[in-house]
């Protein structure tokens, strides 16, 4: 059974401020959804509030039908995983180890390092290609293969449920292709929900089944890409005059921007 990840009337912020205001959410199950949306839009917010990470200041995030903050952590844990933005680690830490990190959420005190997390550790190791790079610490490699260390360590989690926060950030082209492709192959083998944040729009087309658009913390619009991503929608959302046309190669739609509307 694929776990289900829904928001209902979820309200989230920090201190003072309220970010997200009663919104409601369901990710398709099986399925990648992209979030796109104006800097400071709560985009990251709402990933947050999704991961168990930022507790709800009203509504609630329900996996598998059940609160989440109601649910024991390491349950969670085994259901959902998340890549945060930018994740650090201590200095020469190697690939092998913070893959094996992965199986925390198993881990107790009767049960430790187990043939079941041996497996799903080199299972990660051969799914991201990064086997042969096992024993190298994360600072010795460049940024895709940092990116496939993470991600493989996401994936010893076992969830299935993957919450990515701009997982393609300071990567070059080349790079973000590598790691989207990557999350690709597993939505499409392994049936994994996927949930990441973009700021390519055109990537986001290309990569989403469903496209979800945020603007100051409500949905704007939400649906595949064909559907979503029109000018209307880029107008309001970016503030910005665009062209929306259909890429010859991937046939989704190709956003080609025009001018800033901002002031």
């Amino acid at each position: 059974m694929t776990a289900q990840l829904e928001a209902q009337n979820l309200s989230l912020g920090y201190q003072a401020q309220t970010i997200v205001r009663d919104l409601d959410l369901l990710i398709p199950a099986a399925q990648i959804t992209v979030l796109v949306g104006a800097n400071g839009c709560g985009k990251s917010t709402l990933l947050r509030g999704l991961a168990r990470l930022l507790k709800p200041r009203s509504g609630t995030v329900l996996l598998d039908n059940q609160a989440i903050f109601e649910q024991p952590t390491k349950l969670v844990a085994q259901k959902l995983g998340l890549l945060p933005q930018n994740p650090t680690a201590p200095e020469g830490l190697t690939v092998g180890d913070l893959v094996a990190q992965g199986r925390y959420p198993y881990q107790s005190w009767w049960q430790q390092w187990s043939t079941e997390d041996e497996k799903q550790v080199e299972l990660a190791l051969q799914t991201t290609s990064m086997t042969q790079l096992r024993d190298r610490a994360l600072d010795e490699l460049s940024g895709g293969q940092r990116q496939r260390a993470w991600i493989a360590m996401a994936l010893a989690q076992d969830t299935q449920i993957l919450l990515l926060d701009e997982p393609t950030t300071f990567l070059d082209l080349a790079y973000q292709l590598e790691v989207l492709d990557l999350l690709k192959t597993l939505n499409q083998d392994q049936h994994r929900t996927i949930v990441m944040v973009l700021h390519d729009l055109n990537l986001a087309c290309r990569y989403a089944h469903h496209l979800v658009a945020v603007k100051s913390g409500q949905i704007y619009a939400t649906g595949s890409p064909q559907t979503a991503m029109t000018e209307t929608m880029v107008r309001d959302v970016f503030g910005l005059d665009c062209r929306i046309v259909d890429d010859p190669v991937t046939h989704t739609p190709l956003c080609i921007p025009l001018r800033s509307l901002r002031t």
